[in-house]
């Protein structure tokens, strides 16, 4: 029961790893806009930075369930 569990973990935290991925492009994207309000460019800027350390944590909690997963 407990390979179950990891492996749900696992899954659920691949796809909030890949939500944050998907994220941190958006923003950089917005953050290399030269059309934008230089505000919005910082901001973006920032919030990518953010996106990119949840994306790390996602990604590393993901592997530890993977790991849980086959003992």
């Amino acid at each position: 029961m407990e390979t179950v569990k990891q492996a749900a973990n696992y899954v659920a935290e691949t796809v909030q790893g890949t939500g944050a991925e998907a994220s941190k492009e958006a923003n950089k994207n917005v953050a290399k806009n030269d059309d934008a309000k230089i505000s919005t460019r910082a901001s973006a800027a920032k919030d990518a930075l953010g996106d990119k350390k949840d994306e790390i944590s996602h990604n590393t909690k993901a592997d530890v369930h993977k790991e849980a997963a086959k003992n």
